[in-house]
């Protein structure tokens, strides 16, 4: 996992405005078929938000972190219970970072 630059995080953040959650994160939390499903998501789009439930037993913050490190992504930002994850494909990257 290589760490973005503030201008970068920035960025993608602007991206990020107009896409919509594709995931939702509920009271079974993260279990390996999630972080699966969002790592194959990462790898097919490198910029995804994710939405977590209320009824979810981990803050946001620990869904965020969590879901950060097993899928080897960065963290762009989290407001409230909107994530959003950002990871370079490996095949052909489709976002260019300034």
């Amino acid at each position: 996992m290589q760490a973005i630059t503030s201008k970068q995080r920035a960025y993608l953040r602007r991206l990020a405005n107009d896409i919509d959650p594709i995931f939702q994160i509920g009271k079974s939390g993260v279990t390996p078929e999630v972080t699966e499903a969002i790592s194959d998501a990462l790898e097919a789009r490198e910029l995804i938000k994710i939405n977590v439930l209320k009824n979810c037993l981990y803050t946001p913050k620990d869904v965020c972190l969590v879901l950060a490190e097993r899928t080897r992504s960065n963290v762009v930002q989290q407001i409230g219970r909107k994530i959003v994850l950002y990871r370079e494909a490996k095949e052909e990257s489709h976002i260019e970072l300034p």
